[in-house]
C-alpha cells in the first residue's frame, strides 16, 4: 500500500520534474493576508504573485500546503469527527502558474498523474466545467478522452472561482472519482450529489478574468493556474478506502488513541478516536507555527480545538491529560515531512498537558450543570442559550463543544439566545483583534518593490554610507520632494539604517547631502519585510526623488539596542538551560534603554531561579567572546543546532548568530536572527532582571536592563539604601538586622499598647466613660463605655472580662479608631434566655450609621462610619435595653 507520505513525495516529484519550483508549506498563519485568520488553502502564499503586487524568481511551483479550517468564514470543526472526509488540518497539494502555461497543459498534466503515475482507474473519474467554458470541455475530451456525459457543465458559483469582489477570477474544473454505486450519491449536478459515492479529489482553477465589483472587465494580460487537491482525500484513493480516517495516517494515531485509553477504536467510540486524531494534528502544527491557547483570536481558536478533543478523551475515559502522550505519535508519521514538529516537540507535548490539566479541573462542573438542565429534555429539544453562555462564561467551554456534548443525545442549542448573550464580548474581540500581526501590505509598497526591489541593508558592518533616494511618501501617496519642516518617509536603495522587526526597534539618526539638505531620521519601519522606510522631519533645505544622501546611524543609540538585543539571545539560553527545553521565545521587544522578553513556561520563576539565569549571562559577558555570524540556508542552520522561532518566515538565506560557549566544540547560544548585535559580549557591559510576570496562560515576561542603563539602576538603589543606612544610624550591611529589629520592637510596643489600652478601659479611664460604674438599666446591671484609639480587635477580650465583673448583666463597648466606630455587646449566660447579644448591638450598629450587626446571644459585634456617634451608640443599646421586659 502506497502511504500518505509516499503520495505527497510523488506528487511534488512529479511537478518537480515537469519544471516546477517545489516551495516549502508556509506556516500557518498568513503573511500576506491579514483578513484571514489561518492559511485555508494552497495558493493563499502566492496571492500576491497571481494579483501582480509580487514576485517570484519561478513561474511555476507545487506545494503541499498546511492548512486550517476551524474559524471564521471557512469553519469545518463541527463535523469532524462525524463525517468521512472534513478535518480541521488538512494538507493541500497544488500546482501554480504565473502566467506560464494555462489550461491545456494543466489538464494535460492532470490526468497524467491521476491516471498514469497512480494508476487511476479513467472509466471512475467524472469532470465538472464551468458552463460557459467550451475550451475546458473540449481540452477534456481530446486529453482525456471523455465522453460527453462525464464532462459536466455547472452553470453555479461553486465552479466559478474569484479571490474577492474585484481582482482575478476564472472558471474551474473539478475531477470526481465514483466509489461504486453501493454508496449512495450521485455525479455532481444530480439531484444525489451530496451523497458520498463521488468524491471531488481536485480542483483546477482557470484564472483568466479580472472582475470589478463582481463583474467581469475583461482579461488577464496572464491567464494563471491554481490547482488544489486535498492529500487526504487522494490518500484514501489510492490506499482502496472511502473514508479518509481509514488511511495509514489516522489509523496510526487513533489506534495510539485507542492504546492508551485502552478503548475500543469502533462502534460508539469512533467518532470520539477521530476526534482526538484530527485535532492532535491541528493543535501540533499551529503550535509549532507560533499560535498558543488563547481567549481571543486565533489562540481561542486553537484552544476550542484542544478542548474538544480533549473532552472526547475524558469520554472514552482516561483518568489523566491525553493529548499530550499522543505527540511522540504524529511526529513519527508527520515529522520527516515537517521538520517543525519535531523542533516544536517539547512546546507542543507541555502546550497540551497544561491545557488539559486546566480543562480537566473544570470539565466535571460543566457537564454536571449540563446534565441538569436537560434533565426531563426530550428528543429534539432545545437547551436555553442563556445556559450555553453561562457554560462558556463560567465553565470555558466553547458553544461548539455544548452543541457537540448533546448531539448524541438528539438535543440543539438556542444559537440566537446564546450569540445575544455573547454580543458584548464578541464585539470586545472584534476590537480586539489585530490581523496576522504584520502590518497590512497596501499598493503603494508593492509597486515600489516591484519598481525598485528591496532595500539593501549595509548596517552590519557599520553605522553610516551613501545611498540615492528612490522614492519620497508623504501621508500614504508618493511625491517628488520635501522642505524644511515637513514629514517624509524616504525610501533609498541601500542603507545602514534597521527597519523595525524582530521585535528591535528601528534606528534612528541623520541623512543629509552637500546641497544644504539635512533631516532628523525619528524611526525606521519594514514594509513588506525588504523596503527600509525611513521617517524623517526635514531640518533644513530640499530632499527631492533621485538626490544621493548620507546616512548616519545615531551611534549611541545602535550600540544600546545591540547591547539589549545580544542579551535577550543570552537569556534564552539561560532559561532553557535552568528550566527545560521547553523554553521558547514567544515575543521580544528590544529598545535602547531596555528589554523585555516572553517565554513559554507554565509558572513564575522563583528568586533562586532568577538569580541563577542572571549570573550565567553575566558569566558570559564577563568572559567576553566574540560573537559570530554564518550565512546558511535554512535547513542548514536548523541542521546545525540553531534556533529558529516557530512560525517566522525566513529567506532563502538567514544569520546565524552564536555567542558564548557551552563547550570546546559547541556555542552556548545559536539562533537564527537578522538584528544587530554586539561584536563580543562584553560590550553588554551588565546584565540585569528588574521584573518577571505573566503575559497570559503559559507565557512569563522578564524585563531587563543592560550595560548602562544597568549601572544607573543598581545606583539608584545603592543610594537608597545608603539613605535608609543614614536613618538608621547603621552601615549598609547592617540595614536588614537593623530593620527586622526595628519591625519587632515596633510588634512589642503595639502589643503593649494595645494591653495597656485594654488595662485603661477596664478602669474605667480611658476614653469617655458613659458610666462610671455599672449602672441599672431595665432591671439588669449595664456597663456602657466609649474607648478612643482601640483596635476593634480587642473589643472581644474586653467584653468578656466586663461581664466577669458584672456576673449578671450587660456589657457595651465602643471602641473608635481613625474615624470609624465599632461596637460590641455581651450578656451574661443566665441572661442569655431572654436578652439576645443581637438584638442589642444591632440597635448600636443603626446609631453609627452602618447596618446589621452578628454573632451569638451572648455575643455579638458590628460597626459603622461615624465615629463620631459612639456615644449614641450605648445609649442605644441601653435604650434598647430598658424596653426589654423587667424578670419576675
Amino acid at each position: 500500500m502506497i502511504s500518505t507520505n509516499d503520495i505527497r513525495r510523488s506528487f511534488l516529484d512529479y511537478f518537480g520534474r515537469e519544471g516546477h519550483r517545489i516551495v516549502p508549506s508556509a506556516p500557518l498563519v498568513p503573511h500576506n493576508d491579514p483578513t484571514l485568520m489561518f492559511v485555508n488553502a494552497g495558493m493563499v502564499p502566492f496571492k500576491n504573485v497571481f494579483t501582480g503586487l509580487e514576485t517570484r524568481p519561478y513561474s511555476t511551483a507545487t506545494s503541499s500546503q498546511k492548512c486550517v479550517r476551524a474559524g471564521g468564514k471557512h469553519n469545518d470543526l463541527d463535523n469532524v469527527g462525524y463525517t468521512a472526509r472534513h478535518h480541521t488540518f488538512f494538507e493541500m497539494l497544488g500546482n501554480f502558474s504565473f502566467g506560464d502555461y494555462f489550461k491545456e497543459r494543466a489538464i494535460g498534466l492532470a490526468w497524467n498523474l491521476i491516471t498514469r503515475e497512480w494508476g487511476i482507474n479513467p472509466d471512475r473519474l467524472t469532470v465538472t466545467v464551468y458552463h460557459t467554458d467550451d475550451e475546458a470541455f473540449d481540452l477534456w475530451k481530446k486529453i482525456a478522452g471523455l465522453p460527453d456525459h462525464r464532462i459536466i457543465r455547472i452553470a453555479t458559483k461553486d465552479n466559478f472561482w474569484a479571490m474577492g469582489d474585484s481582482g482575478p477570477c476564472g472558471p474551474c474544473s473539478e475531477i470526481f472519482y465514483d466509489h461504486g454505486d453501493h454508496i449512495y450519491g450521485g455525479p455532481p449536478g444530480s439531484p444525489e450529489e451530496d451523497g458520498d459515492r463521488f468524491v471531488e479529489i481536485w480542483n483546477l482553477v482557470f484564472m483568466q478574468f479580472e472582475q470589478e465589483a463582481n463583474e467581469i472587465v475583461g482579461n488577464l494580460p496572464r491567464p494563471s493556474i491554481d490547482t488544489g487537491m486535498g492529500l487526504e482525500r487522494v490518500a484514501a484513493l489510492l490506499q482502496g478506502v472511502h473514508d479518509n480516517y481509514d488511511t495509514d495516517t489516522f489509523k496510526a494515531l487513533i489506534a495510539a488513541s485507542g492504546a492508551l485509553t485502552k478503548s475500543a477504536t469502533d462502534g460508539a467510540n469512533q467518532a470520539s478516536h477521530r476526534v482526538i486524531a484530527d485535532h492532535l494534528r491541528a493543535s501540533g502544527f499551529l503550535v509549532a507555527d507560533g499560535v498558543l491557547p488563547a481567549n481571543e483570536g486565533r489562540g481561542y481558536v486553537l484552544r476550542r480545538i484542544m478542548r474538544r478533543a480533549m473532552r472526547h478523551a475524558h469520554l472514552l475515559g482516561a483518568a489523566e491529560p491525553l493529548m499530550h502522550r499522543l505527540v511522540p505519535a504524529l511526529v513519527a508519521e508527520m515529522g520527516a515531512a515537517f521538520p517543525e514538529l519535531v523542533r516544536a516537540q517539547p512546546l507542543i507535548e507541555e502546550t497540551l498537558r497544561l491545557e488539559e490539566t486546566r480543562f480537566r479541573q473544570t470539565l466535571s462542573n460543566g457537564l454536571r450543570l449540563l446534565d441538569e438542565a436537560t434533565t426531563g429534555m426530550g428528543e429534539g429539544a432545545t437547551l436555553p442559550g442563556q445556559v450555553a453562555f453561562k457554560l462558556y462564561d463560567t465553565f470555558g467551554f466553547p458553544y461548539d463543544l455544548t452543541e457537540d456534548a448533546l448531539r448524541t443525545q438528539g438535543l440543539m442549542v438556542d444559537r440566537a439566545g446564546f450569540d445575544a448573550a455573547m454580543a458584548e464580548q464578541k464585539a470586545a474581540a472584534r476590537a480586539a483583534w489585530k490581523g496576522s500581526g504584520d502590518k497590512a501590505s497596501d499598493d503603494l509598497w508593492y509597486d515600489l518593490a516591484e519598481a525598485h526591489g528591496g532595500t539593501e541593508f549595509i548596517g552590519y558592518s557599520g553605522h553610516e554610507g551613501d545611498a540615492q533616494v528612490l522614492a519620497l511618501v508623504r501621508d500614504g501617496a508618493r511625491v517628488e520632494q520635501a522642505s524644511e519642516g515637513e514629514e517624509v518617509t524616504i525610501l533609498t536603495n541601500q542603507t545602514p539604517f534597521y527597519g523595525e522587526s524582530g521585535g528591535q526597534m528601528g534606528d534612528a539618526g541623520i541623512a543629509s547631502n552637500d546641497n544644504g539638505f539635512v533631516a532628523d531620521i525619528g524611526d525606521t519601519s519594514k514594509p513588506l519585510g525588504r523596503l527600509h522606510a525611513h521617517k524623517a522631519v526635514v531640518r533644513g533645505g530640499t530632499i527631492r526623488v533621485g538626490d544621493a544622501i548620507h546616512l548616519s546611524v545615531d551611534v549611541a543609540r545602535r550600540s544600546q539596542l545591540r547591547a539589549n538585543h545580544s542579551a535577550t539571545h543570552l537569556l534564552h539560553a539561560a532559561l532553557r538551560h535552568r528550566l527545560g527545553n521547553h523554553v521558547t521565545q514567544k515575543g521580544s521587544f528590544v529598545a535602547p534603554e531596555r528589554l523585555r522578553f516572553d517565554f513559554s513556561h507554565p509558572k513564575p520563576l522563583t528568586p533562586e531561579d532568577i538569580a541563577v539565569v542572571e549570573a550565567e549571562v553575566n558569566r558570559h559577558v564577563r568572559e567576553n567572546d566574540a560573537v559570530t555570524t554564518r550565512l546558511m540556508t535554512p535547513d542548514d542552520a536548523i541542521a546545525a543546532g540553531a534556533m529558529a522561532l516557530f512560525g517566522e518566515k525566513y529567506g532563502d538565506e538567514v544569520r546565524v548568530l552564536s555567542m558564548g560557549r557551552a563547550d570546546e566544540d559547541a556555542a552556548w547560544s545559536v539562533e537564527l536572527c537578522g538584528g544587530t548585535h554586539v561584536n563580543a559580549l562584553g560590550d553588554i557591559g551588565l546584565f540585569k532582571i528588574v521584573a518577571e510576570s505573566a503575559v497570559s496562560a503559559g507565557v512569563r515576561r522578564i524585563e531587563a536592563l543592560t550595560g548602562e542603563a544597568a549601572r544607573l539602576w543598581l545606583t539608584h538603589r545603592e543610594d537608597r539604601l545608603r539613605e535608609a543606612a543614614v536613618s538608621l544610624k547603621a552601615s549598609p550591611e547592617e540595614v536588614p538586622a537593623r530593620v527586622a529589629a526595628l519591625v519587632e520592637e515596633r510588634r512589642r510596643l503595639e502589643r503593649e499598647l494595645a494591653e495597656a489600652k485594654k488595662a485603661l478601659a477596664l478602669s474605667g479611664g480611658a476614653g469617655k466613660a458613659e458610666a462610671a460604674g455599672p449602672e441599672q438599666v431595665g432591671g439588669h446591671a449595664f456597663i456602657g463605655q466609649v474607648i478612643d484609639g482601640l483596635d476593634p480587635k480587642g473589643l472581644r477580650g474586653l467584653v468578656d472580662e466586663a461581664k466577669a465583673r458584672l456576673g449578671s448583666g450587660v456589657a457595651v463597648l465602643v471602641a473608635v479608631n481613625e474615624g470609624r466606630a465599632t461596637v460590641a455587646v455581651g450578656v451574661t449566660d443566665d441572661l442569655v434566655g431572654g436578652l439576645s447579644a443581637v438584638d442589642l448591638v444591632r440597635a448600636g450598629v443603626a446609631a453609627l450609621g452602618g447596618q446589621g450587626g452578628g454573632g451569638r446571644p451572648d455575643m455579638a459585634q458590628g460597626g459603622g462610619p461615624d465615629g463620631d456617634k459612639a456615644p449614641d451608640a450605648v445609649a442605644a443599646v441601653r435604650a434598647r435595653l430598658a424596653d426589654a421586659a423587667v424578670p419576675a
